[in-house]
């Protein structure tokens, strides 16, 4: 039988994956509502208002060690925010919510290639066999399922987008273990302010070659919405389900973001899940597992 302590910890990582899931909800619902890069740039300007109001003992606490730190907090605010969700949001307007769930949810072998290449992590032959398998995976929804497409190396222009913006949050999850020692708090304040500081020069791109065009209610509201679930609810109800049961725990249930995204893709947006979808869903969660498993095994 669970205990309270850790149904606690279990119920704020799953409201966290779910607050995920919805992100791709949000960017299909937000086509021709407001800009993806309008939205990259609202969503991170809400989460620094919000955070300068609520967090800023933190953020003052921790200046004098984040200040030092600045080049590579601006880093990972370019890398982990403002270009995966420029590129996810793009993504959307090309690709379906259960293809970007799917995509996103091989993030984790991503990052277990990259500690390799950065840090030099080893690799057990189960997680060799655990990254083949997701990769295949990725293959599989990035190409419909067309052998075609595959032997024509063709990915739709969506999934190549989400791929991409996987790599790069890839790249930021790799940076957070050279993280300062500060409180997840602060961390996290100073690079959203990066992140919504990187954003402006982009949507000013955006709007040269597109023209300005105002969000609409529902824009707006969408904008809101991101700005409080994918971001603040679910970063701080991460934090706290990791100071519970810890990192390598808690990270098992993002394996629940590409199940949930998937999910929500049929009920609310009507989008059809196919046999391929399925096909690649088991292979990508059966891929992370294994090297999660591997990654267990070589601990002990």
């Amino acid at each position: 039988m669970i205990d309270a302590y850790h149904l606690r910890a279990y119920l704020l990582l799953i409201v966290t994956t779910l607050c995920w899931g919805l992100n791709a909800i949000f960017g299909k619902l937000a086509i021709d509502e407001i800009s993806p890069m309008q939205l990259v740039t609202f969503r991170w300007l809400g989460v620094v208002i919000l955070l300068a109001i609520f967090a800023r003992k933190h953020i003052v606490r921790d200046w004098p060690i984040l200040r030092r730190h600045l080049p590579f907090l601006c880093l990972m605010g370019s890398c982990g925010f403002t270009a995966f969700n420029a590129l996810f949001y793009v993504a959307a307007h090309h690709t379906s919510a259960i293809n970007i769930g799917i995509l996103q949810g091989s993030i984790p072998i991503y990052v277990l290639l990259g500690s390799w290449l950065a840090w030099r992590h080893r690799i057990t032959r189960v997680q060799v066999v655990g990254v083949v398998i997701t990769m295949i995976g990725v293959i599989i929804v990035a190409t419909g399922g067309d052998w075609n497409e595959l032997q024509n190396l063709s990915v739709s222009r969506g999934d190549l987008f989400m791929l991409i913006a996987c790599f790069f949050y890839a790249a930021y999850s790799i940076g957070l273990s050279r993280r300062p020692n500060v409180s997840a708090l602060g961390l996290f304040a100073v690079m959203a302010g990066v992140a919504w500081l990187v954003s402006i020069p982009v949507v000013a791109v955006e709007t040269y070659q597109q023209g300005w065009q105002m969000p609409s209610p529902a824009g707006w509201a969408i904008a809101a919405l991101v700005t409080l679930l994918p971001s603040l609810v679910a970063q701080i109800f991460f934090i706290q389900g990791v100071a519970l049961i810890g990192p390598g725990r808690a990270g098992v249930f993002v394996n629940l973001v590409p199940v949930f995204a998937s999910i929500m893709a049929v009920v609310f947006l009507h989008e059809t899940f196919q046999s391929h979808h399925a096909l690649s869903l088991v292979l990508v969660l059966g891929g992370i597992w294994l090297s999660e498993m591997g990654r267990v095994k070589q601990v002990r």
